[in-house]
């Protein structure tokens, strides 16, 4: 298929149903079921991306009742997954009435490369590097300028030598501080003009060869960090289901040890903290492609895939918490343009780069909390598959007859898949006699 780019969205979506799909029309209608009436509003969705032909839905949910360093929040979730919201909303009200959430956000640097290949000698490059760097950083200041008058800009630049890895590579390894922006647009503009300005000097001045390979941002923030917690005496963890609180405490404990040193355990642990974080960060109107890849590659940090989270009991005080690198923005972007990441900015009461970071922390811990919690008491499968329900009578295009009786039905049941369909085809015979 030649030229589809230059078709209108029309003309791609006939070409697309008729040569996929068994019924044309009933493909198409579904894609237009799903486009907005507003037609101004269609058009900036259709703008955010290229070749769009529909919008795809995620449901936008809401948890209350986070205390985070003593300010009430209700935190928007855009998430598909069941049970999910629920976790997290339980896990606000569980630890608001025991003090909330604290958080620090430990540094907010973000880091991007240049990468080149150079073959004369280290000595002189270094040497070099040295008296230019300096007029680096200066070619940069058209780019830098507003970033640098709110407080933000090239924090530094290093030469190093990474030959060891691989043949004459070397790189400027450079840290910036983008404060609310997540930055990555003014990050590459700068990186671009440090690797015409390192070409142009080193080729004028040393008459040796240098070869720009890329220059880009890492989402490899090690040092974009930030810690939140949470505690209590031991004894206040006692609550309906939790009567030993001792046993619940050291269980619990136990579970996040076993993800320090267990990475197939590790990994589905860290997945249930990404649920809450990435449906903060979807909401937020963030990249969680790019959050994901850099938290967990600081899970790898040591060389093992770890826990994120971690938990102690010490002197009768349960301690839990989190640190997690996120290169986050609340200006830029989506932030400003669609019209429900701007709705979930205003109900977090707009917060700055900063607090979002400390509010996405605290969804991830507590959607660990949530799952450690049933996997160390209930198990799993309780909570999840009843939340799951709804799903299973959805998919079986259950009335509000049948919903209202499966749902009473399963009230003190174990709800399997199997079960609730034989539950509802039973519920079918009876009142189709």
């Amino acid at each position: 298929m030649n030229g589809f780019s230059k078709l209108t969205k029309t003309e791609k979506i006939d070409w697309i149903v008729n040569e996929y799909f068994s019924n044309p029309t009933e493909a198409q209608q579904l894609l237009k079921q799903y486009w907005n009436t507003d037609s101004k509003l269609q058009q900036l969705h259709d703008e955010f991306i290229e070749n769009t032909i529909s919008n795809y839905y995620l449901p936008l949910g809401v948890a209350p009742n986070f205390i985070i360093n003593s300010t009430n929040y209700t935190i928007p979730m855009a998430i598909e997954e069941s049970s999910v919201v629920a976790a997290a909303s339980k896990a606000a009200k569980f630890w608001a009435e025991r003090g909330g959430f604290t958080t620090n956000v430990i540094s907010t640097t973000k880091i991007g490369q240049v990468h080149f290949k150079y073959s004369g000698h280290f000595s002189d490059l270094t040497e070099f590097f040295k008296s230019i760097k300096p007029k680096l950083i200066e070619d940069t200041k058209p780019i830098t300028k507003n970033m640098e008058a709110r407080g933000g800009g090239i924090l530094d630049i290093e030469l190093r030598d990474k030959t060891a890895s691989l043949d004459n590579y070397y790189q400027l390894h450079c840290s910036f501080e983008t404060l609310d922006a997540m930055g990555a647009n003014f990050i590459n503009s700068c990186l671009e003009q440090f690797a015409k300005t390192l070409k142009s000097q080193v080729e004028s001045h040393l008459n040796e060869t240098i070869d720009i390979i890329m220059s880009i941002l890492s989402n490899y923030v090690p040092e974009c960090l930030v810690r939140a917690e949470v505690s209590c005496d031991v004894i206040d963890l006692k609550d309906k289901g939790l009567e030993n609180p001792q046993l619940f405490a050291e269980k619990f404990v136990q579970a996040v040890a076993i993800a320090e040193v267990e990475p197939y355990r590790a990994v589905t642990h860290n997945k249930g903290i990404m649920n809450g974080v990435d449906a903060v960060i979807l909401a937020t109107g963030n990249d969680f492609r790019a959050v994901e890849a850099g938290v967990h590659a600081y899970a790898s940090k040591d060389g093992q895939y770890r826990s994120l989270t971690h938990a102690t009991i010490v002197d009768n005080i349960f301690k839990f918490w989190i640190e997690i690198p996120l290169a986050l923005g609340t200006v830029g972007g989506l932030t400003r343009l669609h019209p429900l990441v701007k709705f979930s900015l205003e109900l977090l009461r707009n917060p700055s780069a900063k607090e979002l970071m400390s509010i996405v922390a605290v969804a991830g811990l507590a959607q660990n909390f949530g799952a450690l919690r049933s996997l160390t008491t209930t198990g799993i499968q309780e909570g999840h598959m009843k939340m799951h329900l709804m799903n299973i009578l959805n998919q079986f295009e259950a009335n509000t007859k049948e919903k209202d009786y499966i749902i009473t039905l399963f009230k003190d049941k174990a709800i399997t898949h199997n079960a609730v369909v034989e539950a509802l085809d039973l519920f079918r015979q009876s009142n189709s006699d």
